[in-house]
């Protein structure tokens, strides 16, 4: 090649280049979406995991190609939620979803500038993630699932299915010692109106379960009451067959602990909150502020029994 014809593809190379350089940066940006889980593994997480990416596909948002999950399991460990929040914070993401109370505390302690999306938190103002369901303030907004008020609506559905029923326990997670003391009260103060006697039984991990609920027959309970937890949806299994082996019935909080073979439910569709929280990341995505974006509340609440655990049971 001569040299005019070698100078001549050069200056053409070169005239390139602002167009590529421009193509580059007229790109849109892929955002990325942190999402602190509770339970080990995507596998636990299915129901909820797959209700979320229904939620974010119906807003354009597709894993791996307009957006991008970083999505963390910690297991159901106090530390970590800390470490794997810190993790996500240290990544930028353009926002953070935190599941349950112990994985929205920890974002908090991760973070005051990344625009936070809490999912099944029970009482945001008293954990002091929100200043108030209307005007949350800060980097931090979300979906709660009021489950402490409706404790006392559940023991009373509870007990009018079971007239007879003069003794209560209640299943605690004692990881998350706020949340614990909340329903404890509330359950408490519903049962002595209802003139129950009540006993709450604490656990940290499902290994606990099996001793736990040997605590409840020694006392000689006549029904179990969960307490909405993260800990408990991951170990709904075991939760319904220990309660079944002995014959207690088992008041859980949602479709899912029914399904694994507990005898009633009452609460919110808990799959379509997963799926309403796209709507905050969207808006998030496209420049509103967490601070300008109130708590939502459930407004469906769903009572469900499970027929082939009643008839296990004799009832």
């Amino acid at each position: 090649m001569r040299r005019r014809e070698v100078i001549t593809v050069l200056a053409a190379g070169a005239a390139a280049w602002p167009f590529v350089a421009q193509a580059q940066q007229q790109r849109p940006k892929v955002p990325r979406v942190g999402v602190l889980w509770h339970a080990g593994s995507a596998e636990e997480e299915a129901s909820y995991l797959t209700a979320l990416l229904q939620g974010l596909g119906r807003l354009g948002y597709f894993d791996g190609r307009t957006i991008t999950l970083e999505n963390r399991f910690p297991n159901e460990q106090p530390e970590r939620f800390i470490s794997m929040a810190t993790e996500l914070a240290a990544l930028n993401v353009d926002v953070l979803i935190a599941v349950t109370p112990l994985a929205a505390l920890a974002a908090q302690r991760a973070t005051t500038t990344i625009p936070t999306v809490f999912i099944v938190v029970p009482d945001p103002v008293g954990t002091k993630l929100v200043n108030s369901l209307a005007r949350p303030g800060g980097n931090i907004t979300g979906l709660t699932h009021i489950a402490v008020e409706l404790s006392a609506k559940r023991l009373a559905v509870f007990k009018e299915a079971f007239p007879r029923m003069s003794r209560v326990s209640l299943l605690l997670n004692a990881n998350d010692q706020q949340g614990m003391l909340r329903y404890s009260d509330e359950t408490r103060a519903a049962t002595t109106a209802l003139g129950l006697d009540f006993q709450p039984v604490e656990v940290r991990s499902t290994k606990d379960f099996e001793q736990a609920f040997d605590k409840m027959v020694e006392w000689r309970s006549q029904g179990v009451l969960l307490g909405p937890d993260g800990l408990f949806y991951q170990g709904r299994l075991v939760l319904a067959r220990a309660a079944l082996t002995r014959r207690l019935p088992l008041m859980g909080y949602s479709r899912e602990i029914l399904q694994a073979g507990a005898l009633m439910s009452y609460g919110p569709d808990f799959q379509e909150i997963f799926r309403r929280a796209a709507i905050y990341v969207d808006k998030i995505i496209k420049g509103e502020l967490p601070a300008n974006l109130p708590v939502e509340q459930p407004t469906k609440f769903e009572f469900l029994i499970n027929q082939k655990t009643a008839k296990a049971l004799g009832l």
